[in-house]
């Protein structure tokens, strides 16, 4: 995948707006704040390129990023943001529309390896089992933890969120490129 091929096509804030053109798109998911736009923007090693926030609810549409023939999909995050329960509503309902698309060919889970992945994040794994899609996690804010403790917040991830051996689970810093090479490989299998 080259990543110097990279632009942003366009953000949908309805079902009408996605792209159906036939190419693969994988789905970045991940509760609000976790970093899915930064995690982005570390991977085609482009500062601003996905939008990014200092408060949770940031991304709030589907935003497609064509990558060498590939679209890797920004979606909103889910759980916490400071922003109305309308919102968050619409937010849910653009995500659920996307994902009963029938689009999402591969998914790529970012959660936050400082603590157990939430229900949520459960529920977003189960989803992507549930289709077949492969499916990669990202183990983002790797760098905030201790290294002494990584193994630990890593294990915990795997065991809550009930991975095998054949899951992949990515340590990853989007703040110092930890990680950076094993998503792009992992994203070059799964487009």
């Amino acid at each position: 995948m080259n990543v110097h091929k990279a632009e942003f096509i366009k953000s949908a804030a309805a079902a009408k707006d996605f792209i159906r053109d036939g190419r693969r798109q994988i789905a970045f998911a991940g509760r609000s704040n976790v970093g899915k736009s930064s995690v982005i923007n570390r991977l085609l090693n482009r500062k601003n390129f996905a939008r990014v926030g200092n408060t949770p609810g940031k991304t709030v549409h589907v935003n497609y990023f064509l990558v060498d023939e590939v679209w890797l999909v920004d979606l909103p995050g889910y759980g916490y943001a400071k922003v109305s329960q309308s919102e968050r509503d619409r937010w849910a309902r653009l995500m659920e529309s996307y994902f009963r698309s029938g689009l999402v060919a591969a998914g790529v889970l970012i959660v936050d390896a400082r603590h157990a992945p939430t229900a949520d994040d459960v529920t977003m794994l189960e989803w992507f089992r549930s289709t077949g899609c492969p499916m990669t996690v990202v183990a983002n804010k790797l760098d905030k933890v201790k290294k002494s403790q990584r193994e630990a917040c890593l294990e915990t991830v795997r065991r809550t969120l009930g991975l095998t051996e054949g899951d992949t689970l990515i340590p990853f810093s989007a703040e110092d490129g930890t990680g950076r090479d094993a998503l792009l490989a992992a994203l070059e299998a799964m487009a």
